[in-house]
């Protein structure tokens, strides 16, 4: 999927932006391989310039939620107190909120803010209800550490606050943040198809998977089906595939496990 994305205009047979009135709703074919859409589009041309869409905006909503969310977590457990408190409590108010909700209502009010191909609120708004689950798992590493005797030794050595975070704190808790940055590009992607399937996320004529399965895809569904389906499967095997690579780096990074 990777390579697929990087090298997407070499690998696609077709332009996925040019229309081809005389090819509209062809049949999977020799010339079409999983056939074309409404507007003679080659269907595999989009999905592979689809996975350069979703892989963007999945990494960068998921390294931007997943890295605020550790500053927070680290900067929580460490000074504890009110910090604690106040951070926690509002980590409380973001989970409360689905995450399909919150992100709809983030893009609602951020509107769109396209740069460099991509849109930028798009990617607030995906990264925003990622922030508190990752904050959560670093805060209960960072607990931990914070209660270890060389911890104790750095503060009572006069070390400063930043140097005992970043040398004692954040290096401890880079096994599951490195873990949750994989893990959400899943749903990254699944909220980012979600959001272009609802008319609030990637826009024609750019090629996405949500946005393959919306519009008048579900108009032709029994006379095209390949115009769903297709999509579809790009979604699952690629949510599968991340879900997968997270749990395979857990486990690779996680020293109990290998014990």
């Amino acid at each position: 999927m990777i390579l697929a994305g990087l090298f997407a205009d070499y690998v696609a047979p077709y332009d996925p932006l040019t229309l081809d009135y005389g090819a509209m709703l062809a049949k999977p074919s020799a010339e079409h391989w999983l056939g074309t859409d409404t507007f003679g589009r080659d269907v595999l041309s989009r999905i592979i310039h689809g996975a350069r869409t979703a892989l963007m905006v999945g990494f960068l909503s998921s390294f931007a939620g997943s890295t605020l969310g550790a500053i927070i977590g680290v900067a929580s457990a460490y000074f504890g107190g009110r910090i604690d408190m106040i951070m926690q409590s509002l980590m409380d108010i973001l989970l409360s909120f689905p995450i399909i909700v919150l992100a709809l209502a983030v893009v609602a009010i951020l509107g769109k803010n396209a740069a460099f191909g991509l849109d930028l609120n798009l990617i607030i708004a995906i990264a925003i209800p990622m922030v508190p689950r990752v904050a959560r798992v670093v805060r209960s590493s960072a607990l931990a550490i914070r209660e270890m005797a060389y911890v104790d030794a750095a503060r009572t050595s006069g070390f400063s606050h930043t140097r005992i975070i970043f040398r004692h704190i954040v290096p401890n808790v880079t096994a599951p943040y490195l873990i949750m940055v994989t893990a959400l590009v899943a749903q990254a992607i699944l909220l980012e198809a979600s959001l272009s399937f609802l008319g609030l996320g990637v826009t024609e004529p750019t090629a996405a998977w949500g946005l393959m399965l919306s519009g008048t895809a579900d108009d032709f569904y029994q006379q095209a089906p390949w115009m769903i389906v297709f999509p579809g499967l790009a979604i699952s095997l690629a949510v599968f595939a991340f879900n997968l690579f997270g749990d395979s780096l857990r486990d690779w990074l996680d020293p109990k496990i290998k014990i």
